[in-house]
This record gives structure tokens, sequence and C-alpha cells, in this order.
């Protein structure tokens, strides 16, 4: 599986993981111009921004590790534009969900809510 393929799993079982919760998927990979969003979805009155990290099983280091200040910073610039695209006026959490790909396609995904704190 190439890594593309693996991010792709990885978002895929994220997605599906959040509509059993009771998500609302938005979209999918948005992108406008060089920003890109992997799931926007909606929970009752609040936008979620979800960035979606994906390790095979046995990586040696967690999904967790790959959120940086330059990727929030990167990411808070890309919900700042789909905010504007879309006229939202919700609440708006940045959230993690952090997918572990085993070697037999299935996927353990925990959703870590408000993984990164943001200040308008």
């Amino acid at each position: 599986m190439t890594t593309s393929e693996t991010g792709r799993a990885g978002e895929q079982a994220a997605a599906d993981h959040l509509r059993r919760a009771g998500y609302e998927i938005r979209a999918l990979n948005w992108r406008h111009g060089h920003y890109e969003l992997d799931i926007v979805a909606q929970k009752e009155l609040t936008l979620h921004i979800v960035e979606v990290k994906t390790r095979r099983q046995g990586s040696l280091t967690p999904p967790e590790a790959a959120i940086t200040p330059q990727k929030f910073r990167a990411l808070r610039r890309a919900a700042s534009c789909y905010i504007t695209a879309t006229n939202c006026d919700m609440e708006v959490q940045f959230d993690l969900a952090a997918v572990e790909l085993a070697p037999d396609g299935t996927a353990r995904v925990e959703l870590v809510e408000r993984a990164m704190e943001c200040h308008w």
C-alpha cells in the first residue's frame, strides 16, 4: 500500500467513524487554492475541522505526533477560507482523527476532540 493509499484509507475510515458517531460530513478533502481540509463535519451547532493522520500498525511515530504548530497554522488559514467561502457562522472546533491501519486493512480510529485550540 502506497503512502497516498494509506492516507485515503485513513480518511475514509475517519469519515465512516464520524458518521457512525452522528456527525454530518459537509466536505471531504475540501480544497481552495493551496488550502486543504481533510474533513469538515457538523454535529449539532458546531463545525468540526478534522485533520486526519494515518499510520500503519507498528509505525515508529503515532499519528498524533504529526500535528505541528506549522500544520495548525495552515489548518487555521484553510478553515478561515472555508468559513468565508460558505458563509458559515457556527462555532468552530479543531479535532484530530488518529487512524492506525492493520495489515489486514482494518482501521482503529481515535477521535481527539479539541486537539488544537484556536484563538481567532
